[in-house]
């Protein structure tokens, strides 16, 4: 099922209609959808490296409303209508586990881990976010920045170095970002236990 979600979000990328379903799927990948928005956003953006800024901010901008739909899931339909989805992708006890200990802090710290490195995927920060009642504008700002750094950082690394960094952003990148983020995370726990 995976692949063919993968092979159906690539066929769109040749599609005169590809920017609305960029929107569309960066959108839901924030609070449903499983493949994330970057499976789309690299080959147009390749194939049109004049047009890779505006795609970045069409994916940033559809990617914080999905946040927000989610944080809604979360805060008002989580029995009804999250739970399920989270069944559904097996991602309710990633969610369970996280929600034990959560605060504004930790949902930061989650929003850039899973907008640079999809650890944990978008979808269970977003709609923990709402469970927890973390403040929506806080939320909204905080999302921006993580999901807005993550596609303008593609956009630039596309538009300087095109096909040459395809195999790079595929694949090395969410390497280089999952490093990066484990380190802050563990720097976030260890000031965590020193400051308690």
């Amino acid at each position: 099922m995976l692949r063919s979600l993968y092979d159906w979000t690539m066929s769109l990328a040749g599609k005169g209609s590809s920017e609305r379903w960029l929107a569309a799927i960066a959108f839901v990948e924030s609070s449903i959808f499983l493949v994330p928005a970057d499976v789309l956003f690299v080959p147009m953006a390749l194939a049109r490296r004049d047009r890779v800024w505006r795609y970045a901010l069409v994916a940033s901008v559809a990617s914080v409303l999905g946040g927000i739909a989610g944080w809604l899931l979360g805060y008002y339909a989580f029995e009804a209508v999250a739970r399920p989805i989270l069944e559904f992708y097996g991602k309710l006890d990633t969610f369970n586990h996280l929600s034990q200990s959560v605060d504004f802090s930790t949902i930061i710290l989650l929003l850039i881990t899973s907008g640079f490195a999809h650890l944990p995927p978008i979808k269970v920060v977003t709609i923990l976010s709402g469970v927890a009642h973390v403040n929506i504008w806080l939320f909204a700002i905080a999302a921006t920045l993580a999901r807005g750094s993550r596609f303008m950082l593609l956009a630039w690394l596309l538009q300087r170095y095109g096909e040459s960094v395809r195999d790079f952003v595929e694949r090395r990148l969410t390497q280089l970002a999952t490093a990066a983020c484990m380190t802050a995370f563990f720097a976030f726990v260890a000031y965590r236990y020193i400051a308690h």
